[in-house]
């Protein structure tokens, strides 16, 4: 009898454990489970920390324009246009904000033509906080889209540096309403966009490289800068009377903004907080000290002593060449880039304007037109793979090569595909736009506005209280 009461017992205390066992087994993340949590865990790790640095590079390159370039280019015209010079950069933050949100992100980046994109993103209609992974596969498509707009905003508003002094406040903000529709967006489109034209990491019948906006920012601005003065026509007394800056301190502080907001403009345009910003963060740094330094000794060479302002200059002119190749060379290019762009630059500055007479009041032709065409063409000479292999891999896994560092020479004659596109645009849509304001509103001020100051009589106030 006992032995079959132990028996029974020992049944029971079986079928116990066993349903322990079973029940605990069935709760227990299977290891599958936990590699998938834990692979999910480390994605919105790296998805935070991408769009955390590419908020911060939005927020650096909105800064270049209010208040780097606001103050660089204040600080270089005459007191009594100070403010006027200012607002235009400042309107230019308000202006194309909208501008992007109803029609110009969609022209520039959804998919269209090889030309120009299309229009199912007008008024933000799909961009939400969900990645486009064509874009940038970690970050809310939102990311992306207002770290694209802060490039928008301030492309037009370097232009203004060429027709400082004389362009009516309405006609210049007509004039950039049409420009960033008809110039900016398309070439915008045709370097980054879906299906563009000269697009390198998405299958562009002529794969331009441009990293940060050598063709897109600098050669638009600047090509269309040259145009914008050339119509105009000089300023009053220009250039017998002279039209010093009348704050080189105001020009030095907004150069040193600049130099900053920088590194969002090109190490954020890896648009990931990778090995690939560092590489365009240590170059543009690099490249600026470089040519500072070359224009400075030019400077020093042609006058004896080298000032603050070709310091500065220099270094704006090696922060635009280094634009399009930052992803793509090694950081010793970058300085040969850089030390390149510094003299050549202050020659276009010193002598080219001079030869021909054209009055680009704050040289932005000279410096982001020509710096920008440099830099361009140089990028397909220093590009390599062992820094971007955006062309991909051949069948034995080997990087592609990249340019003219690798071999590939042929990306030298898809650089000046890209930039006499850019020129080209540049030229023909400026000269349209600027000629139909000017028969509707107006461009330029009369020759009393012109000689009271812009400041008074497009504003109707001063930037100094010259009574206190």
């Amino acid at each position: 009898m006992r032995s079959t009461f132990l028996g029974l017992f020992l049944t029971l205390a079986l079928l116990c454990c066993g349903t322990s066992f079973a029940q605990t087994t069935a709760a227990a993340p299977s290891t599958a489970d936990q590699i998938a949590k834990l692979q999910a865990q480390v994605a919105q790790a790296q998805s935070s920390a991408d769009n955390g640095w590419m908020l911060v590079s939005a927020a650096l390159v909105l800064m270049m324009t209010g208040p780097g370039l606001a103050l660089f280019y204040g600080g270089l015209v005459r007191k009594k246009n100070v403010l006027s010079v200012m607002m235009q950069s400042f309107a230019m933050m308000a202006i194309i904000t909208i501008m992007w949100a109803v029609v110009n992100y969609s022209l520039a980046f959804d998919s269209g033509s090889a030309f120009i994109g299309g229009l199912h993103h007008l008024f933000l209609k799909g961009v939400g906080l969900d990645p486009d992974p064509d874009y940038a596969a970690t970050l809310p498509l939102q990311t992306f889209m207002v770290y694209q707009l802060m490039f928008a905003i301030i492309t037009p508003a370097l232009i203004t540096g060429a027709f400082a002094e004389r362009m009516k406040f309405s006609g210049m903000a007509a004039f950039m309403i049409l420009w960033s529709i008809v110039v900016y967006s398309p070439m915008a489109h045709m370097v980054w966009g879906k299906g563009g034209l000269l697009n390198a990491s998405l299958g562009g019948k002529f794969p331009c490289l441009d990293f940060a906006g050598g063709t897109v920012v600098h050669i638009t601005s600047g090509v269309s800068a040259l145009v914008t003065a050339i119509y105009l026509g000089k300023r009053l007394g220009y250039p017998k009377e002279p039209m010093p800056p009348h704050s080189v301190v105001l020009s030095f502080i907004g150069a040193c903004l600049l130099w900053v907001g920088w590194f969002g403009f090109n190490a954020g345009s890896a648009l990931a907080a990778g090995t690939l910003a560092t590489s365009a963060f240590v170059n543009t740094h690099f490249a600026a000290a470089a040519a500072a330094l070359s224009w400075a000794a030019a400077e020093w060479v042609r006058n004896g002593k080298p000032s603050a302002l070709g310091a500065i200059s220099g270094s704006v002119a090696g922060l635009v060449a280094i634009t399009p190749a930052a992803g793509f060379v090694s950081p010793m290019s970058a300085i040969i880039l850089g030390l390149i762009a510094g003299i050549f630059c202050y020659f276009m500055v010193i002598k080219v304007k001079a030869l021909f007479g054209y009055d680009d009041s704050l040289d932005a032709f000279g410096v982001h037109g020509a710096g920008g065409t440099l830099g361009a063409i140089l990028t397909g000479v220093f590009a390599t793979s062992a820094i971007n292999p955006i062309f991909g891999k051949n069948a034995s896994g080997v990087p592609l090569p990249t340019g003219g560092a690798d071999g590939h020479w042929h990306q030298v004659l898809n650089q000046f595909v890209g930039v006499a596109i850019a020129w080209g645009i540049s030229i023909v849509g400026t000269l349209i736009l600027l000629k139909i304001v000017d028969l509707t509103i107006g461009l330029r001020v009369s020759p009393e506005d012109e000689v009271e100051g812009l400041d008074l009589t497009q504003h109707g106030e001063e930037g100094y209280d010259h009574a206190s």
